[in-house]
């Protein structure tokens, strides 16, 4: 792949794309390019190439020539900034929690965590944090503020915008403030939790937070983080995180900083679908993935296409990333992309949601598979 001709932007600089049903791998494919650019030039919109010879392409395991499926080596497979797909984890230690009795779905964030005032006041609880219907704010400037006290101080006296439970607000600070709840109630942090709870008991040894630097040459490049256009001025971002606050918080944070691959994510759908275990028993995954759902999305066509329409859950994130889950057919989309690559843009969710139409045809009778 050579230069884009001018005046053309492609969606991103590359992408993988996993989807299966039950055990049964549909398409494990990767494209494009995890590393192109070396920066982002303002003066022409465009993004800086890199040498040829220095662009990373995107990579699956099968692109490496090894067989798909559960028990190949994943250690070729390019590792993607999940964003907010890490809130799904977030969500899935809290249920692992609701199950051993350390926090009621219904209780009072106030009760396991009393410094927070504002929820205190207020009377969130962990429910409303889980169906964004807390009333917070989508987002704070944290990373303006100097230091981890003075960031925590002013989330912990953040009111809710409006009522909690009268509306649906999407919300980073909802899953900043269960993050602390976890932490508070099992003195472990969230990085020990998600790693203990769910990626050891599955072996997705290819996600975790803060990616150790003999992960840098799989990983897919972000951001050439500057303002105007972003809120810190970080330059090219590969093997950090991407997301601002996340980073201002020290890479660990219940909305966004987990690293991982498709085939990692592939072997979480996997679990959902089979109805939790060894993560999660069966009530947990109908509770988290039935409608309204708790930290995932449901029946979301702008993203899932014609997968959304019968329970379809999942979520997306900021860098590219998405995942879904159809139990109506015991099949999983995850699509892993750069589309920040070399800066962020207007969203567009067109491909995913073109995506998960291909695959809701593909699974129905009679229709051509993928």
């Amino acid at each position: 792949m050579g230069a884009l001709p001018e005046g053309e932007r492609p969606w991103c600089a590359g992408v993988v794309v996993a989807a299966g049903r039950g055990e049964e791998v549909l398409v494990e494919e990767a494209f494009g390019w995890a590393v192109r650019y070396a920066a982002y030039d303002e003066a022409t919109d465009r993004g800086v190439e890199l040498p040829l010879e220095q662009w990373v392409p995107m990579r699956t395991g099968q692109s490496a020539g090894q067989d798909a499926g559960p028990g190949r080596d994943r250690g070729q497979d390019t590792v993607f900034d999940l964003a907010s797909l890490t809130k799904l984890f977030t969500t899935i230690v809290a249920m692992r929690c609701a199950e051993r009795g350390g926090i009621d779905l219904d209780g009072r964030v106030a009760a396991y965590a009393p410094e927070f005032t504002a929820a205190a006041e207020h009377g969130i609880t962990v429910r409303q944090l889980l169906t964004h219907t807390s009333g917070l704010l989508p987002e704070l400037p944290l990373y303006d503020y100097d230091g981890h006290e003075q960031r925590l101080a002013r989330l912990r006296a953040e009111p809710p915008a409006t009522a909690p439970g009268t509306a649906r607000r999407y919300s980073d600070l909802n899953f900043l403030l269960l993050q602390r709840v976890l932490e508070r109630v099992t003195g472990r942090s969230l990085a020990h939790l998600v790693r203990d709870g769910i990626t050891r008991p599955l072996g997705m040894t290819a996600t975790r937070y803060r990616p150790p630097r003999a992960w840098l040459p799989r990983i897919a490049a972000t951001e050439d983080q500057r303002r105007p256009w972003a809120k810190l001025d970080r330059g090219m971002l590969r093997g950090v995180v991407h997301d601002e606050n996340a980073h201002a918080l020290g890479g660990v944070a219940g909305h966004a900083g987990l690293f991982s691959t498709a085939a990692d994510l592939t072997l979480l759908c996997r679990a959902l679908l089979g109805g939790g275990p060894p993560v999660l028993r069966p009530e947990s995954v109908d509770l988290m993935l039935a409608a309204p759902g708790l930290g995932f999305e449901i029946d979301q066509p702008w993203f899932m296409g014609e997968l959304a329409g019968r329970g379809a859950a999942g979520h997306t994130g900021f860098t590219g990333t998405s995942l879904v889950l159809d139990r109506a057919t015991s099949s999983y989309l995850v699509l892993l992309a750069n589309t920040v690559h070399p800066r962020r843009r207007p969203a567009d969710s067109a491909p995913r949601a073109a995506a998960g139409t291909a695959l809701a045809r593909a699974l129905r009778p009679g229709t051509p598979g993928l």
